[in-house]
This record gives C-alpha cells, sequence and structure tokens, in this order.
C-alpha cells in the first residue's frame, strides 16, 4: 500500500526542510552579492544617462567632499550622490529647495539595496530658482554689510594705469580701450578671464584680488582703478558676477572698483559691492577718464588683436588638452562605490559611539540613584537592628580562644627544645672563634689562634697552638646562665576554659 507524502518528507511536490536538487530544474539559488552585481548592471545598462529635474532635499557634504541629496517632486524621491571632483566645479551652491535638473546615471548601492543617480552636472531649473537663490544670496551678504555705502570710495580723477577684467576675446575689452583711447592716454593692463559657464567667478574673483595685491613700486604698474565688465546677456550667462566669491573679491579689493557688467537694465550683485556702478562697459571706460584722444584708438586695436593672436595657440592647446582628459577614465568612477560605504561607515560609526555614551549616562544614573544618602542610612538603620538582635553565647568566644590557647603552648614546647643552648645541659659544647662565631669543622677551627668553648655554666678560652698566633689578651665575660621557662601545663577539661601561662613570667 502507497504511503501518503506527509509535511516532513523531503521527496513531496511541496517541498521539504532541506533544499535539494529537482530533476529539470535550471535555476540555482543566487547569492545576494550576485543578484545585486546583476541589479546594478541591468540599472546601469538602461539609465546610463538621464537628466531629471526636481526639488532638492537633504543637501549634505560629507568630511570627504562628495555631496549628498535627495532629488523630489509630489509624488516620488530619488536618492543622489555627486562625488568630489564634480561638485567643486557647481557654479552655485546646491541648498535645500533648489529646483534643479541633474544629469548622471542611475546605478545601485548594494550596503542599503537602494537605487540613486550618480550626479556629473547640476543645472538650475529655470529663471525663477536663479532668481529666488539670487535673492537669498543678496540679503545674506547686504547684512553683513557689503553692499553699504559707507563703503564706497570715490574715483581717483586722472588715473595713470587701468586695470581691466573680462574676456580677452570679446567686444566688451575693444570697448572699454577705445573709449580709453579716445578719452585719454591711459596705461591700461587687461587681466583675461572667462565671463561665464564653469569657472568663471574663480578667474574674475582671482584677477580682482591679484590687481589688489600688486605692489605700488613692483615691476607691474599697479592700477589706480579696476573695470570689471562684460557684455550684456541672460541670467545665466550673467550669474558669474552674482557668485559670492566675486562679489567678496570687489569688497575687499583695495583699488576703487567700476563694474561694467551688462547693459543698462541689468543688475547683479557686482554692482552692488562695487565703488560705482556703469550701465554699460563704455560707460565705464567714460568714468575713468576725463579726456579724449583719437590716436589711441587704432594702438589699443593693435595691441587687443596682439593679444588675441598670443593667446589663440593657448586656447587651442587647452581645448585639445580638455578633448583628451573627457576621453579619459575617471579615477572616482572607480572607488566611487567603495568611497560611499565608507562614508555610511563613518556615520553608522559617530552614532554608535552617541548611543554607547548615551548608554553609559544611564548606567551612572543608576548607580548615582542607590549611592544617594538616603539608600545608606537606610542600610546603616537595618544592619544596625540586625547587630542588637543578635545574641551572643560565651562557648562562641571561648572555644575558639582555648584552642588558640592549646597550639600557642604547643608551639612554646618545640621553641624550647630546639633552642641551640639546649644540648648544653647535657654536656655538649659550642666552639666559636674569637669574635663569637660558631665553627662547624676541624678545619676552621685550626685556622684560629684562640678559641672559646661554651659550655652549660661559663665560657672557656683556649689556645690551639698555631704558628705566630698570640694568646687572648681579653677574656670575655662568662655569659649568664639562660634559666628555662617553665613549661606551660593544661589544665585538665572542666566546664571552665584552661588558663594559659604568661609568656613574660
Amino acid at each position: 500500500m502507497a504511503r501518503a507524502p506527509s509535511q516532513y518528507d523531503d521527496s513531496s511536490e511541496s517541498g521539504g526542510l532541506v533544499a535539494r536538487e529537482r530533476q529539470g530544474d535550471n535555476a540555482p539559488p543566487l547569492s545576494i552579492t550576485e543578484i545585486s552585481g546583476l541589479l546594478k548592471r541591468t540599472v546601469e545598462d538602461q539609465f546610463g544617462h538621464v537628466r531629471l529635474r526636481g526639488e532638492m532635499s537633504g543637501v549634505k557634504r560629507a568630511a570627504s567632499g562628495h555631496l549628498y541629496c535627495a532629488l523630489k517632486d509630489d509624488k516620488a524621491v530619488l536618492d543622489g550622490v555627486m562625488w568630489r571632483g564634480n561638485a567643486g566645479r557647481l557654479s552655485f551652491a546646491p541648498e535645500d529647495g533648489l529646483e534643479v535638473i541633474a544629469t548622471g546615471k542611475l546605478t545601485t548601492y548594494a550596503g542599503r539595496s537602494k537605487y540613486q543617480i550618480v550626479i556629473d552636472s547640476l543645472e538650475l531649473a529655470g529663471e525663477g530658482a536663479l532668481l529666488a537663490l539670487l535673492e537669498k544670496t543678496r540679503a545674506r551678504l547686504e547684512a553683513e554689510g557689503l553692499f553699504s555705502r559707507d563703503r564706497k570710495r570715490a574715483l581717483p580723477y586722472l588715473p595713470r594705469t587701468i586695470g581691466v577684467v573680462t574676456s580677452p576675446t570679446g567686444s566688451v575689452i575693444r570697448d572699454i580701450l577705445h573709449r580709453l583711447a579716445d578719452r585719454f592716454p591711459s596705461h591700461v593692463i587687461v587681466w583675461p578671464v572667462l565671463v561665464q559657464g564653469k569657472g568663471a567667478a574663480e578667474q574674475v574673483s582671482g584677477a580682482i584680488r591679484g590687481f589688489s595685491a600688486l605692489p605700488a613700486d613692483g615691476p607691474v604698474a599697479r592700477p589706480d582703478i579696476v573695470i570689471v565688465a562684460r557684455g550684456g546677456g541672460s541670467i545665466e550667462d550673467l550669474w558669474s558676477f552674482n557668485e559670492e566669491a566675486v562679489v567678496r573679491a570687489i569688497a575687499e579689493c583695495t583699488i576703487p572698483v567700476i563694474s561694467a557688467v551688462g547693459h543698462e537694465t541689468d543688475t547683479t550683485l557686482a554692482d552692488y559691492a562695487a565703488d560705482r556702478r556703469a550701465p554699460t562697459p563704455t560707460a565705464a571706460a567714460e568714468m575713468a577718464v576725463p579726456v579724449r584722444v583719437d590716436l589711441e584708438a587704432t594702438l589699443a586695436d593693435f595691441a587687443a588683436r596682439q593679444r588675441r593672436a598670443v593667446y589663440r595657440p593657448v586656447e587651442l592647446g587647452r581645448e585639445r588638452l580638455e578633448a583628451r582628459v573627457r576621453r579619459m577614465p575617471k579615477p572616482e568612477q572607480i572607488v566611487q562605490t567603495q568611497t560611499q560605504r565608507l562614508d555610511d561607515l563613518a556615520e553608522r560609526l559617530r552614532r554608535g559611539l552617541m548611543d554607547r555614551a548615551g548608554q553609559g549616562r544611564e548606567r551612572l544614573a543608576g548607580v548615582a540613584s542607590r549611592l544617594s544618602p538616603n539608600a545608606l542610612k537606610r542600610a546603616h538603620g537595618d544592619a544596625q537592628r540586625r547587630l542588637d538582635n543578635m545574641r551572643l553565647v560565651p562557648a562562641l568566644i571561648e572555644r575558639p580562644l582555648a584552642a588558640k590557647r592549646d597550639a600557642l603552648a604547643a608551639l612554646a614546647r618545640i621553641a624550647e627544645q630546639l633552642h641551640p643552648e639546649k644540648p648544653l645541659e647535657r654536656g655538649y659544647a659550642i666552639v666559636r672563634d674569637a669574635n663569637g662565631a660558631a665553627l662547624t669543622s676541624k678545619a676552621q677551627a685550626e685556622r684560629e689562634a684562640a678559641l672559646k668553648l661554651q659550655f652549660k655554666d661559663d665560657v672557656l678560652e683556649v689556645t690551639t697552638g698555631a704558628s705566630g698566633a698570640a694568646p687572648p689578651s681579653v677574656t670575655s665575660p662568662a655569659k649568664p646562665k639562660r634559666t628555662p621557662k617553665p613549661k606551660a601545663t593544661r589544665e585538665p577539661a572542666s566546664g571552665t576554659p584552661p588558663r594559659q601561662n604568661d609568656l613574660f613570667d
């Protein structure tokens, strides 16, 4: 008769306690690491390049320089990470609430079983986000006093040297030089910079600080006035002059600064920080010098063309180098997963230490509560009551005393028998040298000229007849006879404990 399969039968179709390979089964179990790797490759292959629009939330920069955030809309949230190299090249400071467009690739992080976007670039989503960020930056810098009228300085009437911070290839520098040449012959120093895009704010602020740091008697003439100029454009094109680095560089410059960014209707934060705002770069040149000269226009144009011819090979070489760098693999892509895991472990370590310290404080508080004065008084009172209620029986004290007394008497008898002078009473003698040291061999006695023989009642001095030895001239006094101590007698056992003899009798 066939047996019905039970729930514990491994051969049943419903499965057993131990997993076994079944005939025709072509799906072996995967490890967690294997399935995580498959998911990672699938997501990265399908979404290797994406552009996402959302609001930034939870923006945080780790100590390693990486940027962590979340992109969200009204229904979903996606974690994002931007590695240190790309985060350092951002043209604005990310913060919560900004609406941005993120470009990158989707990947997974097996340490948390999540998917996320690795952001390569961040851009503000529309002019509304730019204007909101601009207003927040303006209010903060104004609160610091960078736009105060008390900080404005008067422009020099007749500058001998004029420094210009602008692009060397645009029309702005030509307009400024042309106007300066028409109005007054002046020495112009142009610090070429990018006026828009990545790195423009750093170059403009570095140029302003470079002019301010020039010594008055150095090889390069120190400008009497600095013009920061750029042509018109949209708010995105002029954004470099709204950066905090440019505003602070203008405010800290020791040379009067004229801001000539954009057209007359364009206003940037650099205009608020400068000592004078010009509606156009041409107007800035007119503010800088008072007189016109026609000849200088041609010379300024030649100088500008020469500078463009010199900088062109450099620009071409820079473009080729940047193109090759873009084709090279980025080192951070190799270690990005481990770097994120390191940041995660560092955060867990910090939380663990804080939890451990909190537990220690709780244990200390519990121990301290048990050591309060009231608790100690209660314990002392309980001990006192137990001591008062305890009844002492005399026999509990007398029996140990009697045992100790017997042991002491036995030790006294043994000490009396083992005394070194005890054998003298039976006819023995102790042989000593002239200094009183005991001799134990014949050879030692033969080397001495005089010996002392100690008997029971006195000491006898004798000579050995050794050559060259003289008899002793001083006889040591007889050592008094030692009276043996009476032995302790043990009283017969009775109802009272035996009395011990006094050792000092």
